[in-house]
């Protein structure tokens, strides 16, 4: 199939997004907008909504770096579309969460928008265990491949969130996700305003930065007050180090059409097209032979063909491995169309009813130009392309009855998913007759010369939760429910290449399914101002997909029909049971949060893999179970007007349970650390508004993270701090509030490494431990308006 075609498949695809939609219920109208029904907060949700910006206690304060869950059954955090406006914008929303206790967001470039390297942690789960939300359409699991959602980036332009709720420990039973053994990270549009106008905003910035924004406002169409936005995005930006860019064009629309007894008919749409080139995965021995900036040769061609026929430019020759040091280059380009209807509907004045319908398709391809394949030409390496493709729709809807001091809450979420991926590979061109040219101009079907496997997925995913808020007494609350769970997913391999694979390839279907997840928590104010809070919740997730040998997720399908089989019978899904206690103080000087947590893990999958990043052998282990106990500390002081300082500290250890064996051999990682993650986390900002100018420093330390599992190798901690200044000029002729603002990420230009695991974690140290660096100091300067 050629891009084209697969390109006109997804518009066909996207196109049933009109449908109307049906999701699981109830957000305030601080988070909302002023059209969603507040005769009923229903449980979970409730939770949610009591932590947005616009409670009592925090009239004078445009800006702080979070909202506390005031009234929450378990730890809230919060962030708001005025905090958002601190970062640079197209930030990704998930990088803004990294100021918040026990969250680490990596990305190796400025805006944390670069797919292959984000990855985001909360109390040592990675981004694949926890949950992730856009206006209750879920989001999947946010891994590199992402076989059953869509990132956060793609799925909306970072000017239109209106806020992200965040829940440490565990998220509330309802919402959609089959990946949230840890917390949940709840995403929220902004809705359209009353007012005709429009947003347009111009951001240059460092490595030849530009992006444009622009939004236009319909305003009230009528006396019922239908109201819609249209806005786009476009980002362009070279790569920090090396040849290549990022760049991106997207587009959001947004139509409220209120309904009689405060309900409201709500419909989202994102289209997005996305073309990333990739940064050249480090290894410590790289580090320290060649430094920070090494960097693939695109685009010079005629230095990766002499590398690949072993002739190395002289500073590879320093390293361990100059023939995996640097490729040509690596790219992605993907095409979205995501949609959402959704129907919240207030019955009556005790009875509410919330339905969503979603839809999203996806096409694209990755790119790796390989030494390890020569073409039938005699060049000797070619390009490697995976094609994954997405198809998924689904739809969930709940009731909410109040009655007495209970609020009822019961719903179901089902989807159908199909996953598609293969592998090509296509002739590079002899030296001196051409190059390979910008991997991102198509994908070119007419030099395949190989194609190994052709795996398609489809999965089934059904859940079922019941839940009651009890509210005991004014100052007790209880929330307790469950939810049922099964997914059944499995693939079929209609190509496959044994001669290039050197196996058949894992085929067959695999069910994770529990009919009782429990969760209890509670809230007590026994003063004034005081609160305290406590959670217990039983989780499970799923299976997660990915093609053959593929490295990027812990996936029972990356390895050969051997190992799956052998493995089938006894492999387990993850699950594990979150224990947290906390206590709150809010009042309109200082709001502080402390909490303990104990996580029990059981069935923890992990990709090992071994060798070079583009050549691995990958497998999946069963590393036993695994136990975490930490703590958090958050404070934010109010002492003047205009001014907040805020500080968080945050320790996790996180430990294995018992030693492995693997490959004959058993591996010593009983009480090691669990790689990637920090135990001691600071963060800090300090934000102060005089009249119409803000100005925020803020910085955060990270501790030491292993990079194996026996933790024969970690990478060191460090320092970062970053500047924002912004100043409103009002009103100029026909535009108003003109706003210039100024940000520095990285001021001090530190070394660091960001990310890790990108290609899995070894057991020890073999010269193979990859991870991504951090970009260096970085300028951007935006200038905005409204009309």
């Amino acid at each position: 199939m050629t891009t084209r075609q697969r390109l006109a498949r997804s518009t066909i695809l996207g196109s049933i997004l009109v449908l109307p939609i049906l999701t699981p219920p109830f957000l305030t109208k601080a988070a909302r907008g002023a059209d969603t029904p507040n005769v009923i907060k229903p449980t979970g949700h409730t939770n949610r909504t009591t932590v947005t910006p616009k409670h009592i206690f925090l009239k004078h304060v445009p800006e702080e770096i979070a909202v506390f869950g005031h009234g929450s059954t378990r730890q809230m955090t919060s962030i708001t579309h005025a905090m958002m406006q601190q970062s640079v914008p197209g930030t990704s929303p998930l990088k803004v969460l990294s100021q918040l206790p026990g969250v680490l967001y990596q990305s190796a470039d400025p805006l944390g928008v670069y797919e292959y390297s984000s990855q985001i942690f909360m109390r040592g789960f990675s981004q694949s265990q926890l949950g992730f939300t856009l206006d209750d359409i879920p989001l999947g699991d946010q891994q590199f491949n992402n076989y059953n959602g869509l990132s956060v980036t793609r799925s909306i332009i970072s000017d239109n969130v209106g806020g992200v709720d965040v829940s440490q420990g565990a998220g509330a039973i309802d919402v959609a996700s089959t990946s949230n053994l840890g917390g949940a990270i709840q995403i929220h549009s902004l809705d359209p305003s009353h007012q005709r106008g429009g947003t347009i905003s111009q951001t240059f910035g460092s490595n030849s930065a530009m992006r444009t924004y622009i939004r236009l406002e319909s305003g009230d169409l009528n006396k019922t007050g239908t109201r819609f936005y249209v806005s786009y995005a476009r980002t362009n930006m070279n790569l920090w180090k090396g040849g290549g860019y990022d760049y991106s064009d997207q587009v959001n629309a947004k139509l409220i059409q209120p309904l009689s007894h405060n309900s409201s008919l709500k419909l989202f749409f994102d289209w997005s097209s996305v073309q990333q080139f990739d940064y050249q995965d480090m290894t410590m021995n790289y580090l320290h032979t060649i430094g920070p900036r090494l960097a693939n040769y695109y685009p010079d061609y005629t230095a990766a063909y002499k590398a690949a026929q072993g002739t190395y430019p002289a500073p590879l020759l320093k390293t361990n491995d100059p023939f995996d040091a640097a490729y040509y280059a690596g790219t992605a380009n993907r095409v979205d169309y995501l949609g959402g209807l959704t129907l919240n509907e207030n019955l009556t004045n005790i009875l509410n009813w919330k339905t969503t319908l979603y839809a999203h398709a996806d096409n694209g391809y990755s790119t790796w130009t390989t030494p390890y394949m020569p073409s039938p030409n005699g060049a000797p390496l070619s390009q490697r392309i995976q094609t994954p493709q997405v198809a998924r729709g689904g739809f969930q809807t709940a009731l909410s009855y109040k009655i007495a001091r209970h609020t009822i809450n019961a719903g179901v979420w089902y989807e159908y998913g199909n996953f598609n991926e293969g592998r090509y590979f296509t002739q590079a061109p002899l030296l001196g007759q051409g190059t390979l040219g910008n991997p991102t101009t198509g994908f070119p079907a007419s030099k395949v010369f190989a194609h190994p496997w052709q795996e398609a997925f489809s999965s089934n995913t059904f859940v079922f939760h019941l839940q009651d808020t009890y509210r005991v007494t004014d100052t007790l609350t209880i929330n307790a429910g469950f939810k049922s769970m099964i997914v059944n997913s499995g693939n079929n391999v209609a190509t496959q290449n044994l001669s290039i694979n050197g196996a058949l390839i894992a085929q067959g279907r695999l069910e994770a399914s529990n009919a009782f997840l429990p969760q209890i928590s509670a809230n007590w104010r026994f003063l004034p101002h005081h609160e305290l809070f406590f959670d217990v919740s039983h989780n499970m997730r799923t299976f997660p997909e990915d093609g053959y040998g593929t490295n990027i997720s812990a996936t029972p399908w990356t390895a050969s029909q051997t190992a799956f089989q052998s493995t089938k019978q006894n492999l387990r899904p993850e699950t594990d049971w979150v224990y947290e206690g906390g206590y709150r103080f809010t009042t309109s000087k200082i709001s502080a949060l402390a909490s303990l947590y104990r996580i029990n893990f059981s069935n923890r999958l992990q990709l090992i893999t071994s060798q070079a990043g583009i050549n691995p052998v990958t497998a999946v282990q069963n590393v036993g179970g695994v136990t975490t106990n930490g703590a958090e500390a958050s404070l934010t002081i109010r002492p003047i007007n205009g001014l907040s300082i805020y500080n968080s500290f945050s320790y996790s250890h996180s430990t294995y349970d018992q030693n492995v064996e693997t490959g004959g051999a058993l591996q010593a990682i009983r009480g090691k650390l669990v790689p990637n993650y920090p135990k001691f986390m600071y963060k800090g900002n300090i934000s102060y508004t005089i009249g119409s100018f803000t100005v925020h420093v803020d910085g955060s330390y990270l501790s030491s993270r292993q990079l194996t599992y026996t933790n024969d190798l970690h990478v060191p901690g460090y320092f970062l701090t970053n500047f924002g200044a912004r100043y409103n000029f009002g009103s100029l002729g026909f535009l108003k509030g003109v706003t210039t603002s100024f940000n520095i990420y990285n001021i001090t230009n530190k070394n660091y490494v960001s990310t890790t695991n990108e290609l899995g974690n070894n057991f020890v140290n073999t010269g193979y431990n990859y991870f991504l660096m951090g970009a260096p100091r970085q300028f951007f300067g935006t200038v905005s308006a409204n009309f």
